[in-house]
């Protein structure tokens, strides 16, 4: 088995986790001292991509981010976890859940911020794109995850024809 053998052997999901930590500071908040929702797209961005690396084990650039809402506020000062794993892999793509979470350090209470789907491309230094190992999910949840991606690459490709025939 040679070295590129290798790098194509699928993965276990697990293998791809990550985990980020931020502390919101005031450079994070809008004046009422709330955190930007541009800064937590750029952490969800950050945390997607370590996962796309740690499986693809390439350079990889964002091509979409699905729907993304804000459901609880996050002020500075708390402290924000980011988790990320690999969903499903594709041909050169991948689809990348992240999960956000508030951590309260001082009332230890934790809560859903935020969670979202991006799609990465694993591209060489040329900026070529590279075939991406199968991702292996080993939990119901994996599975389940697994399975739901599919259905959302189904859904991004008709949104994306859908509105490339509007434009025409």
């Amino acid at each position: 088995m040679t070295d590129k053998d290798d790098l194509m052997m699928p993965r276990p999901v697990r293998d791809s986790q990550s985990e980020m930590a931020e502390i919101v500071l005031p450079n994070d908040a809008n004046p009422l001292g709330a955190l930007l929702g541009g800064r937590l797209m750029h952490w969800i961005d950050l945390a997607g991509a370590m996962a796309a690396h740690r499986h693809s084990r390439n350079y990889v650039v964002t091509a979409s981010i699905d729907h993304l809402d804000f459901w609880t506020p996050v002020h500075v000062g708390d402290l924000v976890i980011l988790r990320s794993s690999v969903n499903r892999v594709f041909h050169t793509s991948m689809e990348v859940g992240v999960k956000v979470f508030v951590e309260n350090y001082l009332l230890d209470q934790c809560q859903l911020v935020s969670s979202a789907y991006l799609t990465f491309v694993a591209i060489d230094a040329g900026g070529r794109h590279v075939p991406v190992p199968a991702v292996i999910p080993e939990t119901d949840e994996q599975r389940r995850r697994y399975e739901d991606a599919g259905r959302r690459r189904d859904i991004r490709r008709d949104e994306l024809e859908r509105r490339h025939l509007s434009r025409s």
